[in-house]
């Protein structure tokens, strides 16, 4: 489903927030993001631009769950499925020009678009949904996330960490021509936050998670890079070797990340549909929280999934979305939990933090996972700690010089212990009843 067909679904049921007061770029619309944070939202009026505003559109599971069409109990399962089982995605067969070239910009001019100033210590206007597409000869598309601070007209520092699209560039020579994609569906944001081996096209997993026929690309107009056609934006243009500082910028965790060094993107052409819409993803709220640790979610299940009967996994906003998850599973021998706690941290390396529940226990449901461990765990006998590993650039508790953290799992599972007239625990179960009658 289409990004701009998803907000008509949101505006039809009456879950979209339309806002029709004129509201600026420059840190107000960011405000209005956080105070909304959970809930779609559609600014119809920005100053100075003539572009409407889109944020918090995938900022939970159920909304996540909605655009692709299923129960939010199946999206780990099924982005797993698509992980897995990619398929190649068809090609743009449309007449005329695909959607997102019906604007052709070639006098670039950032300005023109309403990209976000988040907060007051932000470097910049910032990009923070764009999803750049890259290409190499061996290794084929490449898809990833990559925050933008724009310095200038037609120019983006982007921050671009040691992995995929950082060895395309060095096999390159230093500079790679690629496309930004902004307003992209929801299928297309978790593929391209995914951790996969290089030469798998995170388009593929897109396209098996959309369902097969979901996504179309059209080739580039300036470089020779293929995109979905059915983008809102995309800034063609190449990553060349000029340094610039990038930062500050609010990440995962709600604090600021480090200014860095890092390589300039020169847009050298800009094409968007004849009345895009701007996807705002605000930085450390939930939609950025969703889009980044859920595609980890597969990654976990999967190594679980190796050694015991992994029936759920979540990567918990409270835990950033990044350093702590839960881990459901069906437990059938004592040592079960011990098992799923090494093959969550092999699955999620960044995380620091594992507690490991009954599959009645939904992993999304901070209450039901607190009253497991209160009632299923004791610390003495079923955790287990690391007090030096790796751990994640993300975590500002890390040694600053090493990265390294110290990592805690819990076993909260008690489905196989048993009372002492030899009962297995669990939870009472009242009747059920229909209260609409009682109303």
């Amino acid at each position: 489903m289409e990004f701009r067909e998803f907000l008509g679904q949101l505006g039809k049921s009456g879950e979209l927030v339309d806002v029709k007061k004129e509201v600026s770029t420059n840190l107000e619309m960011s405000g209005v993001l956080k105070a909304l944070d959970g809930r779609p939202v559609l600014f119809e009026k920005v100053k100075g631009s003539q572009f409407r505003v889109a944020g918090n559109v995938f900022s939970t599971r159920e909304l996540i769950a909605k655009a692709l069409g299923m129960r939010k109990e199946e999206l780990v399962q099924k982005m797993l499925k698509a992980v897995e089982k990619p398929v190649a995605p068809g090609k743009y067969a449309g007449a005329g020009s695909a959607p997102c070239q019906e604007v052709v910009m070639d006098d670039v001019d950032l300005s023109k678009i309403p990209i976000l100033t988040h907060c007051e210590k932000d470097g910049g206007p910032y990009i923070s949904s764009g999803v750049v597409f890259a290409v190499d000869k061996e290794h084929g598309r490449n898809c990833s996330f990559h925050r933008g601070m724009v310095i200038g007209k037609n120019r983006i520092v982007l921050r671009i960490l040691p992995r995929h699209l950082n060895e395309f560039i060095k096999r390159n020579g230093g500079e790679l021509d690629v496309a930004m994609c902004i307003g992209l569906p929801a299928n297309a944001l978790l593929a391209g936050a995914t951790s996969v081996e290089i030469g798998v096209d995170e388009l593929g997993i897109a396209n098996a998670l959309g369902g097969i026929g979901s996504v179309k690309t059209v080739k580039c107009k300036s470089v020779d890079v293929e995109v979905p056609a059915d983008s809102e934006f995309v800034l063609e243009g190449r990553i060349t070797k000029e340094l610039h500082a990038e930062g500050p910028f609010v990440d995962l965790t709600e604090t600021y990340d480090i200014v860095r060094e890092q390589q300039v993107f020169e847009v050298r052409k800009i094409t968007h549909r004849k009345d895009a819409i701007y996807h705002a993803l605000l930085p450390g709220a939930l939609e950025h929280k969703m889009m980044m640790g859920m595609p980890r979610e597969p990654t976990i299940f999967r190594e679980v999934g190796k050694v015991c009967d992994c029936a759920d996994v979540c990567i918990t906003p409270g835990g950033c979305s990044w350093l702590h998850g839960v881990v459901a599973i069906r437990k059938k021998d004592a040592a079960d939990g011990r098992k799923a706690i090494d093959a969550a941290f092999r699955g999620h390396h960044s995380m620091k933090h594992v507690v490991i529940v009954d599959a009645d226990i939904d992993p999304s449901d901070p209450a039901a996972v607190e009253w497991a461990i209160a009632t299923r765990f004791q610390f003495s006998e079923a955790t287990v700690m690391s007090k030096r590993e790796a751990g994640s650039s993300l975590d500002p508790s890390a040694d600053p010089k090493t990265r390294e953290t110290s990592k805690v799992g819990i076993d909260a599972t008690g489905q196989a212990k048993k009372d002492g007239e030899g009962k297995a625990f669990g939870r009472a179960e009242f009747p059920k009843v229909d209260v609409s009658k009682y109303l």
